[in-house]
């Protein structure tokens, strides 16, 4: 039996010691890791927080800079070169001379005034008639969901197929348009070789594969609308069309701008519908030009004549165009944020 003096002089054993009290324990408290050994995991956690959203993000800028910024830049050069398709490798440069040659060139401001028009006849009646289906179907209707895959039909339905059913309807010798215009005592429309009756005719096209969109659109919109605004108007004595005047248009404003800016950048794109209407003479925007756009212009430059530096020249002059617009849009939508 030990005495209390060798009690004290002799210290406990490493069994019976806190595990505080283990060697190499001082300094540490309980739970933190030892020195080093998550070092490595920390590291890795720090790195996967901050390079992870890139790495998402990565595989869209990788895809968007080999098929959009690249062959941008690359039509950028282009435009300053005079390049024949036959010969690529025969570029010689031109400095300025393809954009001066445009705005001399009345096949250009021919293009440019047929887009603006065809734009304005496609965009206007699409949006007005969109806003109006959105409406009627904002109010609860049978069959609301039904309505609203047929609406989306047409945007689904391909370009060449849609063009080439409007084709026989606008067929000089039996479509069903001109059928319809002597039925009434009208007499029968020219669409293909008339100035008026053919970018109407290509505007119909558009009108049809974009009204159901853009209404879906303005749909959504509508239904984000407080009901408490048109409570509200019911209470002051307003029908629904002055809460569709007073309440609706005022709140789409934003996506009214939206639906506009969106149908400029696509009549300014317009390619398709005009050269399937136009069969042969497709490419030239019928015989006279009358229905040629930008981009039937730009493809007849590049792919029928052969002149790639100047149908750079006209894909540059569309996208600058296009920068005009999106500088308006700007504009005017902080305009509307500030009067909100």
């Amino acid at each position: 039996m030990s005495s209390p003096k060798q009690a004290l002089t002799h210290p406990a054993s490493s069994a019976d010691a806190a595990p505080g009290d283990q060697p190499g324990a001082a300094g540490r408290g309980r739970g933190t890791p030892a020195p080093g050994g998550d070092s490595w995991r920390s590291r890795l956690y720090r790195w996967d927080m901050k390079a992870s959203p890139y790495v998402f993000i990565a595989p869209f800028f990788i895809v968007f800079g080999a098929f959009s910024l690249v062959p941008l830049l690359y039509t950028a050069w282009y435009s300053l070169h005079n390049v024949q398709l036959a010969d690529l490798d025969g570029q010689t440069w031109a400095g300025l001379k393809n954009y001066e040659n445009l705005l001399s060139s009345e096949f250009f401001w021919n293009a440019l005034g047929n887009t603006l028009t065809i734009g304005v006849i496609s965009t206007v009646p699409q949006l007005l008639i969109a806003i109006g289906m959105a409406h009627l179907l904002n109010y609860k209707l049978r069959g609301s969901t039904v309505w609203r895959v047929v609406m989306l039909t047409p945007y689904a339905t391909s370009v060449a197929a849609a063009t080439l059913v409007f084709v026989l309807l606008y067929s000089w010798d039996g479509g069903m348009i001109n059928w319809l215009l002597d039925f009434v005592g009208i007499d029968p429309v020219n669409w293909r070789e008339s100035d008026w009756g053919s970018q109407f005719a290509v505007s119909s096209i558009v009108i049809w594969r974009w009204t159901g969109y853009n209404a879906l659109i303005y749909l959504a919109a509508m239904q984000a609308i407080p009901a408490d605004l048109y409570e509200s108007a019911a209470i002051d004595g307003a029908n629904r069309w002055q809460q569709f005047i007073h309440v609706t248009v005022p709140q789409l404003r934003p996506t009214i701008l939206f639906t506009v800016v969106v149908s400029t950048i696509g009549a300014t794109q317009l390619f398709g519908e005009p050269l399937l209407f136009g069969g042969v003479s497709g490419s030239k925007g019928g015989s006279e030009h009358q229905y040629q756009t930008l981009g039937l212009y730009m493809y007849d430059q590049g792919w029928i004549i052969g002149n790639l530096g100047k149908a750079s020249a006209i894909a540059w002059s569309m996208f600058l165009i296009l920068l005009i617009v999106a500088v308006i849009q700007l504009l005017i939508s902080r305009r509307l944020r500030k009067s909100q």
